[in-house]
Parts: structure tokens; C-alpha cells; sequence
């Protein structure tokens, strides 16, 4: 039991990890030699990027981001068909049983990377392109229809932060619609609050009526996203 604990511990510590690297940050820093976080929305986020440097390196960011979430989640998959294939796994363990817990936590850990990165000193994005890549990797299907959420709301309000509340709401929902086990829905309603949660302060600007939309510019005194 002591080894396979100190497996999954360690796959927690690399989803953590995978999600911490910061590829808006280096992106924009090798690019332009700025700090992203001192500019714009202060978030190292593909839709920060997008303001800042354009459409071409603001979608790098977004798949790499997307494919730090589906890496993490592989990993999840790959632990147990490695533990299982050099027996492991302790018998008292239900792999049926275990197996979409360590997913779901595997996955929260990725999202607090990514918004806690150890790399920049606990800050980070608002996790919403990592949580696609978790999603599409945990089920393809809740994963395109919450992508399909947020295509629809952005293409109606042109509002990416409203958009990315809309998806965050809307992927509980979803794995419930397709009767996922309890803990993947579990994650829909923490990971889809802590995205929530991200973007407060994009909140307060929409209930202003000052939230920018696509094509717009955010002041150059970043918000704050701790």
C-alpha cells in the first residue's frame, strides 16, 4: 500500500507541476520582453496573450495550456495501467472504485497549477484553457459541449470572461447529462466554482458594464488575480 500511495502522491506532484508551467509568461516574454503579468488583466492566460501580443501567439498559449490538461490527466490513466501491469496495486484497492477519484484529483491539481504556478510565484491564469484539456482528456463529449458553450456565448457577447463563466456553469451540468461517476461530476462543480472564483474581478466590471469585449483593450495596471 505504501509504494502505490507514494505513486499517486507523486502523479499528483507532476499534475501540479505540468500545470504550473507558465506558457503565456514565456511566450510573451521571449516575444516582447515584458512581464505579462504587469500588463493587461494581469493573467498569463491565452486570452491575456491574445491583447498582447495577437491571434497567432494567443492561440499557442491556448492549446499548449489546453495539452498541459490532457497531459495531466494521461497521466492519471497511464498510473494505473503501470501500477496494474507490475502488480501494484494492493489488493484491498477497487481500481473501478479508485480510479476516477485520483483522475479528479489529478485534475484539480493541474488547475491549481496553472493558477498557483511554483514558477511564478504562486500566480498564474484563471485556468480556463487547462480545464478544457481536462475536460476533452476525462470525456470528449462534456469536453466539446462545454467548448461549444463557450463558442456560442463569446460569438453572441464577444465577452471571452462571460463566455468562460457560461462554460464553467455548464460542465456540472453536462456530466450529469452523460452519467459520468460522482467524482468526475465533483469536479465540474469545484473546478467549475474555483474557475468562477478566478474571475471575480471580471465580474465586477461585467455587473459595471465595463468588462471589455474581443478587439478591446484592458488598462495597462493589471488586476489582481491572487
Amino acid at each position: 500500500m505504501a509504494i502505490w500511495l507514494t505513486l499517486c502522491g507523486a502523479i499528483l506532484l507532476v499534475a501540479y507541476l505540468l500545470g504550473s508551467f507558465p506558457t503565456g509568461y514565456i511566450a510573451v516574454k521571449q516575444l516582447k520582453g515584458i512581464d505579462i503579468r504587469e500588463i493587461g488583466s494581469g493573467s498569463t492566460g491565452a486570452t491575456n496573450v491574445l491583447r498582447t501580443l495577437g491571434k497567432g501567439p494567443g492561440a499557442f498559449v491556448l492549446v499548449l495550456d489546453c495539452l498541459k490538461g490532457v497531459l495531466a490527466i494521461t497521466l492519471a490513466y497511464w498510473l494505473f495501467n503501470f501500477a496494474s501491469s507490475q502488480n501494484l496495486i494492493p489488493p484491498t484497492v477497487d481500481v473501478k472504485l479508485w480510479q476516477p477519484w485520483i483522475v479528479t484529483l489529478i485534475g484539480l491539481a493541474a488547475i491549481l497549477g496553472h493558477s498557483k504556478s511554483i514558477f511564478l510565484g504562486f500566480t498564474g491564469g484563471k485556468s480556463v484553457a487547462t480545464s478544457l484539456g481536462i475536460l476533452l482528456a476525462m470525456s470528449w463529449q462534456v469536453g466539446l459541449a462545454t467548448a461549444g458553450v463557450f463558442a456560442v456565448v463569446v460569438a453572441i457577447s464577444r465577452i471571452v470572461s462571460l463566455s468562460s463563466i457560461a462554460g464553467a456553469i455548464a460542465v456540472s451540468i453536462f456530466m450529469v447529462i452523460f452519467h459520468l461517476p460522482l467524482p468526475y461530476v465533483l469536479f465540474g462543480v469545484v473546478g467549475g466554482l474555483y474557475v468562477i472564483l478566478r474571475h471575480r474581478t471580471n465580474i465586477e466590471r461585467l455587473l459595471a458594464g465595463t468588462e471589455p469585449k474581443i478587439g478591446d483593450k484592458l488598462p495597462i495596471e493589471p488586476e489582481q488575480t491572487a
